[in-house]
């Protein structure tokens, strides 16, 4: 388990990665949710002819959100055709999924879907696309997340992107990945250790610590180009990179002082404010969602906790009273909870923590969970962990329910940030 002062990038926990990334992933779920849409898939009129299978992905995507049982209807329907509706509601199937694709003369790919409702034998809308082969896996996302809203009424966040971290023989590398950990593109490649991904609001910039300098230095990475720049290179370590709402600041971790504490840098660049004094280290900053307060790590009362400041600087709160060690804060994007790894014993678990009720409960059952980060609509979470002797990517329901496991054939991967939810 990564300890809580390699967040300030004083032990070069990179090093200890050595197995290789691999652009196929397997998602392995896990657990029972106690109330689950029971959908039918029908395999899409000319899917057997396209590189993607459409209806995999979907029913993937569904099922690992937690809320969601697929079931294969057992037929090839379009989205024009009205289906019999007998069998589907003997499977049980609330709803119905169907579809078609085709290739163009110009090599792109027609895409198109219908949502049923199988109950009532209603038509609840559709939609299609016109994509180059490459963008077949975006389209499968982009039609889980409108069939996750129209049955759930909350925003899908299947087309949305993750960053994490994995370690390539003498190379450390940044990647960016969908959210179901296909389509791995590496960002950043370096001979010296990558930490703590950040992504910005709008979902085009990265944030994160190199050591490329032989010194932890953040930088801010522009995806689409892969230009970047450094945004704070103080004497001494410059960590932990945290985004406003807004993106027009960062909250950063700086020992130019002498101890570690929390300052606010504007996101060009420039001359930071402090945030915090202190006697202790204080690191790991994280926004609420309305921007008006940072939650963060201390030691300042005898061992790691988590409190609470203005963003502006202010009085601080001590936030965690449960258990004697509790460090890498995340925040849901509606406010309410606060996902954080707890020291138990000797095992570090995933916590969280009703911010209302003030109430934590336990979501894992693995050993060594690290640096939890929600999903864009609150619903889940996505953490990293040792699961069969490897490094793997996990997501978990609030209840801790249902899990997913997104692990690569031969990698360890660690340190993930889930990004924002994307323009269409």
């Amino acid at each position: 388990m990564t300890s809580f002062f390699s967040s300030l990038g004083m032990v070069l926990l990179a090093f200890a990665w050595a197995m290789p990334a691999q652009a196929d992933f397997r998602v392995e779920i896990s657990g029972v949710g106690v109330t689950q849409i029971p959908i039918a898939m029908a395999n899409f009129r000319g899917e057997d002819n396209a590189p993607q299978k459409i209806t995999q992905i979907v029913a993937a995507d569904l099922e690992r959100s937690g809320q969601f049982r697929s079931t294969p209807a057992g037929m090839v329907i379009d989205e024009v055709s009205r289906p019999d509706f007998g069998p589907i509601r003997q499977k049980p199937a609330d709803a119905l999924l169907t579809g078609s694709i085709s290739r163009m003369a110009d090599g792109r790919f027609d895409v198109r879907f219908r949502l049923w409702d199988a109950v009532k034998g209603e038509d609840m809308g559709g939609q299609s696309y016109v994509v180059v082969p490459a963008d077949l896996r975006l389209v499968s996302h982009r039609i889980a997340d409108q069939v996750y809203e129209k049955l759930t009424g909350d925003k899908g966040i299947f087309s949305t992107r993750i960053a994490y971290i994995t370690k390539q023989g003498p190379k450390h590398l940044l990647w960016v990945a969908d959210a179901d950990g296909e389509n791995p593109q590496a960002a950043l490649t370096s001979q010296e250790p990558i930490i703590s991904p950040s992504w910005s609001p709008s979902g085009n910039e990265l944030a994160y610590v190199s050591f490329e300098s032989r010194k932890p230095v953040v930088y801010i990475h522009d995806i689409a180009s892969g230009k970047r720049r450094v945004l704070a290179n103080f004497k001494g370590s410059n960590s932990a990179p945290a985004w406003s709402p807004d993106g027009k600041s960062l909250a950063i971790t700086l020992s130019r002082d002498g101890g570690s504490q929390l300052f606010l840098i504007n996101s060009k660049g420039g001359d930071p404010k402090r945030l915090t004094q202190s006697n202790g280290i204080d690191t790991e900053p994280v926004f609420s969602s309305d921007g008006s307060a940072i939650y963060f790590v201390s030691d300042r009362g005898g061992s790691p906790q988590i409190y609470r400041t203005p963003a502006m600087g202010g009085p601080v709160q001590r936030v965690t009273f449960t258990g004697s060690y509790n460090i890498s804060p995340s925040l849901s994007p509606d406010g309410r909870w606060l996902a954080f790894i707890s020291r138990v014993g000797a095992a570090y678990k995933l916590h969280v923590m009703d911010l209302i009720s003030d109430k934590v409960v336990a979501l894992t059952d693995t050993n060594a969970d690290e640096r939890p980060t929600f999903a864009p609509n609150g619903k889940l979470i996505m953490y990293s962990t040792q699961s069969q002797g490897r490094e793997a990517l996990m997501t978990t329901t609030l209840d801790g329910k249902i899990r997913a496991r997104l692990a690569g054939q031969n990698s360890n991967m660690r340190e993930p940030h889930w990004g924002p939810f994307l323009n269409p």
